[in-house]
Order: structure tokens, then C-alpha cells, then sequence
């Protein structure tokens, strides 16, 4: 069972948060990893983090973003790529469900689910902008308009200083499409096509369903 500590209504948008991201991006990496590799794989990443105090209480408030970028670093070195990726949209899809079972109100919910999809999409993304301060940190977050609406992350901290030959923003692809699936249509798909660990200038997740 989710546990839910407050209620999305609860939620302030704040377009500066001073570089903070949510705990979702230690706490669910942490479950993908116990539950996918053991926890010694995910104590020797955390360790790799410099982050070994989460392995004895995960946080519960918003942590710097440094933390999350030292993470997902440490994922890639621990791991490779390839596994790192799967954890990291393993984890991004667990914070879907955690959104869905303790901040996005039900009735929203419902109304979502019952209406045509290319009118839910642009409500739901809307809703995820408003609070994408508490996902980037101090990157920036864009909805670029079209019949298929995308996604845009300028500086994204997933990826920030890494160069690679795939896209590696693979949590936030997760996340974005745990909710599509839920709220919008149950075939929609999320998928990164271009990253700035590629040499793009920014991320970008072109939505389908």
C-alpha cells in the first residue's frame, strides 16, 4: 500500500525551488533496486552516490538536486546503461503509481478517464507542469502543442553531465507514461527521442496512444 503523506491540493506551485527535487527520485530508485537487483546491489549504488544514510531512512522531503544527479550517475557506473535505464523507468513508473494513489484527486481522476483523449491529455499535462518544480529542480519544463502534444526538459538533472549514445531520461518517461496509460488511454506510450546526454540541446518525450 501507497502511504500518502498529503494531499495534492496541499501542493504550491513554486516556480523556484532553489534546485530541490522530490523524494520520489531516491525512494522509488531505491524500491526498483531491492526489488530488481537485491539490496546489495542497491546499497553498492547508494554507496556509489555518496548517499549511504538513504540506505537507512529514505528522505521525506525535498532533496537537493545534486543528490538525484549523483543517483542516477551512480546508477550507470554500478550498472551499465542498459540495466540502468530499466531501473530508472521502473522507478519512474512506481512514482506514477505513488501520484495516483496519494496526490492526484480521484474526482480528477475520474474525469480524466471518461473523457476523450485528446481532451484529457492537454488537462493532464497542464496539471504536470504546474507542478514540474518539483521534479527538475533547476531545469525547465515545456509542453510543446500539436495534435500529439511533446514534452520538453531544457537541462534536465537525469542526464545532466552525461554523454551517451541512447537517451537516459528514462524515470521521467516512466512516470509521464504510467499516468497516460491510467488517465488518458491505456495504449499511450512515452518514448525520450532525443537527450542532452546525446549532444541534443534539450530532452524531449514525444507522447502517443
Amino acid at each position: 500500500m501507497q502511504h500518502c503523506p498529503a494531499s495534492f491540493q496541499d501542493v504550491v506551485v513554486k516556480p523556484d525551488n532553489q534546485g530541490r527535487i522530490g523524494p520520489n527520485a531516491i525512494i522509488r530508485i531505491h524500491e526498483s533496486l531491492i526489488e530488481q537487483r537485491g539490496r546489495e546491489c542497491a546499497e553498492a549504488v547508494f554507496k556509489q552516490a555518496e548517499l549511504p544514510r538513504y540506505l537507512a531512512a529514505l528522505p521525506e522531503t525535498m532533496v537537493p538536486e545534486a543528490e538525484v544527479i549523483a543517483l542516477h550517475q551512480a546508477l550507470r557506473v554500478e550498472l551499465g546503461v542498459v540495466e540502468a535505464r530499466a531501473i530508472g523507468r521502473d522507478a519512474g513508473r512506481r512514482t506514477g503509481d505513488y501520484l495516483l494513489a496519494c496526490r492526484i484527486p480521484k474526482p480528477a481522476q475520474w474525469l480524466l478517464k471518461h473523457l476523450p483523449a485528446p481532451l484529457a491529455a492537454p488537462l493532464l499535462l497542464k496539471a504536470i507542469a504546474a507542478n514540474a518544480w518539483t521534479f527538475v529542480g533547476t531545469g525547465r519544463f515545456t509542453i510543446e502543442p500539436g495534435s500529439r502534444p511533446s514534452i520538453r526538459i531544457d537541462d534536465s538533472p537525469l542526464c545532466r553531465g552525461a554523454q551517451a549514445d541512447v537517451p537516459l531520461c528514462d524515470f521521467y518517461a516512466g512516470t509521464f507514461e504510467c499516468l497516460l496509460q491510467t488517465l488518458v488511454h491505456p495504449g499511450a506510450r512515452v518514448t525520450e527521442t532525443q537527450c542532452a546526454a546525446q549532444g541534443a540541446p534539450y530532452c524531449r518525450f514525444a507522447l502517443s496512444w
